[in-house]
Formats: C-alpha cells, structure tokens, sequence
C-alpha cells in the first residue's frame, strides 16, 4: 500500500456516498490506522490511475 504525501494542497468538496459504503471505508481505515479523508484520497488515486475509457460510440452500437 502506498502512502499519502504529506504536504499537498487541498480543495474541501462534499459527496453524498451511501451509508454501507461509508461504514465499510470507515472499518477499512479503522483497519488500517488511516484516516478516512487519506483512505478515500488512495481509492480515488487508484482508479484514476486504472481507469479505462470506453468510447461513447463503441458502447451504443455493439447492440446491432
């Protein structure tokens, strides 16, 4: 697991995530002696990192 770098500018942005998503990234952090902020921060880093891109055109037509 990586770690977050300490020292980074910031932008504070509220999301609304379900509530059995939130209690199990809560446990995880828990779990792994991170905060819930640095926990988030590693999932949105990774899949931004891993994120394959469909296009648009591909996914409507394969139907025909």
């Amino acid at each position: 697991m990586w770690k977050i770098q300490k020292g980074y500018n910031s932008v504070s942005k509220t999301f609304r995530l379900p509530e059995e998503m939130v209690e199990k990234l809560d446990k995880l952090a828990y779990e792994n002696n991170l905060s819930l902020n640095q926990l988030v921060i590693q999932c949105l880093n990774y899949s931004l990192d891993n994120l394959s891109i469909e296009n648009d055109s591909d996914s409507k037509g394969s139907d025909t």
